[in-house]
């Protein structure tokens, strides 16, 4: 079964996206990022996309889905360059699994 693919940022980082054929939902409030990633959870999402500026402001939004198979959240950078957040995230998931960090 395919799931769909979304996107969640700011309009300049997350238009790319929607060339290849990934559903893209812009904004820049974190709120409304929480409401749209919710939806598309529920949608069946397999994967969602969001920009590090927008996670920086709503980690609990991040640990809740952490905690859940599907959809996985993947952070991304936006248009202005990394926080390193993302990086972050997965070589925190690679000792989890691994026991040490490989990267």
């Amino acid at each position: 079964m395919a799931h769909n693919i979304g996107v969640v940022g700011d309009k300049d980082s997350i238009l790319p996206f929607k060339i290849l054929g990934f559903s893209v939902f812009a904004t820049t409030d974190p709120t409304e990022a929480r409401e749209i990633i919710d939806r598309l959870a529920k949608e069946k999402y397999g994967i969602i996309y969001l920009t590090e500026s927008l996670a920086q402001h709503m980690p609990d939004t991040i640990s809740r889905y952490d905690a859940t198979l599907t959809p996985a959240l993947i952070l991304i950078p936006n248009h202005s360059g990394s926080l390193g957040i993302g990086k972050k995230r997965i070589q925190d998931n690679v000792e989890k699994a691994v026991g040490q960090n490989i990267l």
